[in-house]
């Protein structure tokens, strides 16, 4: 039997108010318990046929959860740790996927440009996943300031590089001004565009204090933002951050009312919620669709180079820091590390693969693997982690 769209979205979102239950009851990982009951209704005989596309993920889902993330950012924290959270998001992810790329070149003995676009593609940690795990462990502080901020910066860094590499891919040649008219473009563009969204809605919202246009206003700059840059070239990812970080820190041009800020704290839960438990579902079941033996192996390397690669990041990075006021406690060091999640970004970026890419298939394979691996992994031992490590009480559970 199969459901329409409707019907379909219906179970969904049941299935995720059971496990949400269940998670809570059993003090399991709210997006780990998704993904398993995801795979799990992929085999029942009237299982939802959403396909998970790009646009569904990068268009549709990732937004909300950026500008919801963005929005409860204080820039004031975000400034003190900037240089810092910048280095992380972008030299750290150039050495991730370097190597990454490195690796399954010489252990998969995969060709040089679909071993490129993979390390870049997964280079990236995923805000969805990481600050899901963090909200549900009650990480606070500049612990979670750190995770959280660097995982969306570093999905605009992993966007651009992915870009040049599937242009480089394609047989283009690509001269140093080209890349930095790109990285220009991409970046600056995708900044601009969500500064401007951001400071007119909230021009908006000042002219009002019905908390219902307020919300809607939010909504304007999340989406707005992402789509104005989406369509000028620009990174979508990076435009709607900068929207929210402007609309969740600025006053200005026009504060919110109390009303309509708490109006709009509510609805953006609410909507995180939504998508975080969409995205996590639909990766269970397609997760449970692809056939992961033939490809087993290079799934392992990638795997435990991916952690390798986020260990070479985190550590020499922090050492840089060291002696200075922005130094990282060997303690956050290794929550960092081992907080570098994959997840929704990279399996948007690789199913928006062209189709005469080298390995396509393959690489999709190991993508969605790699992002098993990785929420099942990082996601079930990080709560025991951050206890172990003192982080956070054993109360805070419950």
């Amino acid at each position: 039997m199969e459901l329409s769209v409707e019907k379909g979205a219906v179970l969904l979102l049941l299935i995720a108010v059971l496990v949400a239950i269940v998670t809570r009851k059993l003090r399991l990982p709210y997006s780990v318990g998704l993904v398993a009951a995801g795979m799990a209704v992929a085999f029942l005989p009237f299982a939802p046929q959403v396909s998970l596309t790009k646009d569904l993920i990068y268009t549709g889902l990732l937004p909300p959860l950026i500008f919801e993330a963005a929005f409860h950012l204080h820039w004031k924290e975000l400034r003190r740790d900037a240089p810092l959270i910048l280095v992380l998001a972008t030299v750290g992810v150039l050495i991730s996927a370097a190597i990454t790329m490195l690796g399954m070149h010489t252990l998969a003995h995969w060709e040089w440009v679909s071993a490129l676009v993979f390390g870049v593609l997964i280079a990236a940690t995923d805000p969805v996943s990481v600050i899901a795990t963090f909200r549900e462990a009650h990480v606070r502080g500049r612990l979670r300031l750190l995770v959280e901020s660097e995982s969306l910066f570093n999905d605009g860094t992993a966007a651009v590089l992915f870009g040049l590499a599937v242009v480089f891919a394609g047989g283009h040649s690509l001269s140093a001004l080209a890349i930095a008219r790109t990285v220009l473009v991409s970046a600056g563009g995708g900044f601009l565009c969500g500064a401007l969204t951001g400071n007119l809605v909230l021009f908006l919202t000042g002219r009002t204090e019905d908390h219902l246009v307020e919300t809607t206003c939010t909504t304007i700059a999340a989406y707005g933002s992402f789509l104005l840059a989406d369509s000028l070239q620009a990174s979508g990812v990076l435009a709607t951050l900068t929207a929210g970080l402007v609309m969740g820190n600025l006053s200005g041009l026009g504060p919110m009312s109390d009303r309509g800020r708490d109006a709009v704290e509510a609805f953006w839960e609410y909507a995180a919620f939504v998508a975080n438990s969409i995205v996590f579902l639909l990766i269970g079941m397609h997760e449970a669709r692809r056939d992961f033996v033939a490809a087993w192996l290079p799934s392992v390397i990638a795997a435990l180079l991916v952690i390798a690669g986020r260990a070479a990041t985190v550590y020499p990075i922090c050492l840089a820091f060291a002696r200075s006021r922005l130094r990282v406690s060997r303690t956050h060091q290794h929550i960092l590390w081992w907080g570098g999640l994959r997840g929704a970004l990279a399996l948007a970026l690789v199913l928006g693969l062209p189709a005469d890419m080298p390995r396509r298939e393959e690489i999709i394979t190991v993508s969605f693997a790699v992002v098993a691996i990785s929420i099942f992994l990082q996601g079930l031992t990080m709560t025991p982690l951050l206890r172990h490590l003192g982080e956070i009480p054993a109360a805070s559970a419950d």
